[in-house]
């Protein structure tokens, strides 16, 4: 079976930046265990598979190497990059998914794409758990959680940048990831995410957090509308506004890849 791929950077206009994904397009889904093997070998931090469904509506699942995503932000870019670029006289289309419902999609100014979520706000916690403890150099005092993710308040922007992590420590905190994040003085917030369990040590930029840090830091800051970055050694620029029942998060995308796979 010969399958076209393309391979995209997510939230970024420059390739060798933001986050990368592979991006395949099938008339039916593919069996569960040759996603994972695909997307095991791409090896990128995720692989979507997008199966069209309607007009100008597709369904869409997300693997990284290790196993299938609930929920993935950044390879939903991705894949909406593809499509887009596909017909340029579309510019809305509707992601189904089982996990968190229809994810609209809009092509905007500036090559912009913008991506409504859900609302996943995360909600504070009074004991911290041992494997935050110990698997950060710098001992949170506040932490959140999420449906994704523990969410880790440090009360300055260079404890994002500097933390250290142990891995095997926060490999314990599964099935959540872990997210590390702050206010900023060029951005409104900065953050980093850990996700050791279901994917790789740190993920370059995660589009699906941000469905959690954009009602956390819109309350904390008083805003609708946002900037964020994602402080990885790729890095990543997101634009956000906070709605009354969802979180629109857009970014850019650049292909770095097409061609073909032999399964």
């Amino acid at each position: 079976m010969r399958l076209k791929i393309y391979h995209i950077d997510a939230f970024t206009d420059t390739v060798f930046k933001g986050n990368y994904a592979a991006v395949i397009i099938t008339d039916e889904w593919l069996s569960d265990k040759l996603m994972q093997l695909i997307a095991t070998e791409n090896n990128l931090s995720e692989t979507a598979f997008v199966k069209k469904s309607g007009v100008n509506r597709y369904g869409i699942r997300w693997f990284s190497p290790l196993t299938e995503i609930d929920f993935c932000g950044h390879a939903t870019l991705a894949a909406a990059f593809v499509l887009f670029s596909q017909d340029s006289s579309v510019n809305e289309l509707t992601f189904l998914t089982e996990t968190v419902g229809d994810l609209k999609v809009r092509q905007v100014e500036d090559g912009y794409i913008e991506m409504t979520f859900p609302n996943r706000k995360p909600d504070l916690i009074n004991q911290i758990p041992p494997g935050l403890i110990q698997g950060l150099s710098i001992e949170p005092k506040e932490v959140f959680l999420s449906q994704q993710a523990w969410f880790v308040i440090y009360p300055n922007e260079e404890d994002v940048y500097s933390v250290k992590v142990k891995i095997e420590e926060l490999r314990k905190l599964a099935p959540y990831d872990v997210v590390v994040t702050s206010g900023s003085d060029k951005y409104d917030f900065v953050s980093r995410y850990f996700w050791p369990a279901n994917g790789n040590v740190e993920d370059p930029v995660t589009g699906s957090i941000h469905a959690g840090l954009v009602p956390f830091w819109g309350k904390r800051l008083n805003k609708k509308t946002m900037t964020a970055f994602q402080a990885s050694r790729r890095g990543g620029v997101l634009k956000c506004r906070l709605l009354d029942n969802g979180v629109v998060v857009s970014g850019r995308a650049v292909q770095y890849l097409e061609g073909y796979i032999d399964v």
